[in-house]
């Protein structure tokens, strides 16, 4: 019996002591593996945003419709199917096309792999496309077309040009001295794609030869 330890106050003091430090030790290596764990995923959710809004690009472009009913949401459903954004739509109506038809200027975002696909998908849809982008088609040509033009129905003329020489008209002057009824003459300007310019002459000269009208052809670039 006298030999036994003594145990004071102090003792059991340290010992409580050491074992809340033992606890704190563990929460603050517990806190710091969350905090750790927060901070990765963090990290990666940040990261694919950068990535996620580092690769969309805005892009403008400029259609053609027809006023009709239906016209804008068919010209504007291929944009969302192929993964662009729409942003905003100016739909010009008093500024009516050589053809008589609306012009329409969509400004979209999309990645710049998709924007190839979104252009593409409006022309397959059948709609008109002026304006891609930054650019216009990447050639423009210009020719003249004498003869009965309206009595050969002009309008027509021009619908062909467009969906058979898949060249869009973005000018058109109409001269007429003698009355529409006699002989006139229409300068074009003509936008194609590029390397598409040969055979977009030679289906112009088709046209031409179908509706008995003499071809002045090409003015180059657009010049007159």
């Amino acid at each position: 019996m006298g030999n036994e330890p003594v145990v004071g106050p102090n003792d059991d003091r340290d010992a409580a002591a050491e074992s809340g430090s033992d606890a704190t030790a563990e929460t603050a290596d517990a806190d710091a593996d969350a905090g750790a764990d927060v901070g990765s995923e963090t990290e990666a959710e940040t990261g694919t945003e950068t990535e996620t809004d580092g690769g969309v690009r805005p892009y403008t472009v400029r259609l053609e419709l027809v006023d009709e009913p239906g016209e804008l949401l068919r010209a504007l459903s291929p944009i969302s199917d192929n993964g662009g954004n729409l942003l905003s739509i100016h739909h010009e109506r008093g500024n009516i096309t050589p053809r008589g038809h609306i012009p329409v200027e969509v400004d979209l975002e999309c990645p710049p792999e998709r924007f190839d696909d979104i252009v593409e998908g409006l022309r397959d849809a059948g709609v008109n496309v002026i304006q891609a982008g930054a650019e216009r088609y990447g050639e423009e040509i210009s020719i003249v077309f004498v003869g009965h033009l309206v009595e050969n129905d002009l309008s027509e003329t021009l619908s062909r040009i467009e969906s058979e020489a898949e060249a869009a008209v973005i000018d058109l002057s109409l001269a007429a001295p003698d009355g529409t009824d006699a002989t006139s003459s229409a300068r074009l300007r003509l936008a194609v794609d590029s390397g598409r310019t040969d055979a977009a002459l030679e289906s112009i000269r088709s046209i031409g030869a179908d509706k008995d009208l003499t071809i002045v052809e090409p003015l180059l670039g657009g010049e007159a």
